[in-house]
């Protein structure tokens, strides 16, 4: 799998701590290796639009689309509580 970074993303992940990078760069490896890897916990978010949400830390998600053979990575935040 391959990925692709929308504008929206790379304005959020610029936002985000440094810790909060680290911990999406390795998570993010994992993701193209194994989108069931424990670590991630990804599900589907909204099933109608096709958005996967994957887990950064206990604080912070990551959402993306399964485009083909491309992870499409749309926005990276704080998870509401």
């Amino acid at each position: 799998m391959r990925l692709q970074y929308t504008e929206r993303f790379r304005r959020s992940y610029d936002k985000a701590p440094a810790r909060i990078q680290m911990a999406f760069d390795k998570h993010v490896a994992l993701l193209v290796t194994n989108l069931r890897h424990p670590s991630l916990r990804a599900k589907k978010y909204d099933e109608a639009r096709g958005i996967w949400q994957a887990r950064v830390n206990g604080g912070w998600r990551f959402y993306f689309t399964i485009e083909t053979d491309t992870y499409k990575l749309i926005d990276i935040m704080p998870h509401p509580k």
